[in-house]
């Protein structure tokens, strides 16, 4: 059984703890699925300062919504649509301070106002995306985007994607 809590610290390493104990929790377990939601549940209960985290996976030209935590969400977003799909359609992490500036913003939460979306790349492709809420206004910063961006890795290159990547 695992259990979890939250680090004390610094920012950085409160961080860097999660990011260990994402990679325990998903060690020897290779099922996408298991390590998504097992994720998704992870990091909602230890970032802090959240109000949804989870992932969208592509089927066709649409992110589908995947394993979450939080509120019910949208369950599809086009590609090149709102963060989440312009954040596939760039191939890049977007960092949103204020959610209400961002153009096309999609609004599945009325409480959000930041976001930070991060690509999943798996051989040179984008299967999907972790997204992460907050209540709270410029809440992710560089330091959060580095930690993030690592659990994203680590879900890439610990899952076998093979049943998604036909």
């Amino acid at each position: 059984m695992f259990t979890f809590e939250k680090a004390a610290g610094d920012k950085q390493t409160r961080l860097n703890s999660i990011v260990n104990q994402v990679a325990h929790l998903i060690d020897g377990e290779r099922d996408w699925l298991a390590n998504l939601s097992n994720t998704a549940s992870h990091l909602y209960h230890t970032l802090g300062e959240v109000n949804w985290v989870g992932f969208y996976l592509i089927k066709g030209n649409e992110l589908v919504l995947g394993p979450f935590h939080g509120l019910p969400a949208c369950i599809r977003i086009p590609v090149g649509k709102g963060v989440c799909g312009t954040a596939v359609q760039e191939a890049k992490t977007l960092l949103v301070e204020d959610v209400h500036a961002f153009p096309g913003h999609i609004a599945c939460d009325a409480a959000t106002r930041s976001e930070m979306v991060i690509p999943l790349k798996v051989d040179g492709r984008i299967i999907g995306v972790l997204d992460i809420d907050s209540p709270v206004t410029s809440r992710f910063d560089d330091i959060d985007r580095t930690a993030l961006e690592q659990v994203a890795e680590l879900l890439c290159q610990g899952c076998d994607w093979s049943s998604l990547l036909k």
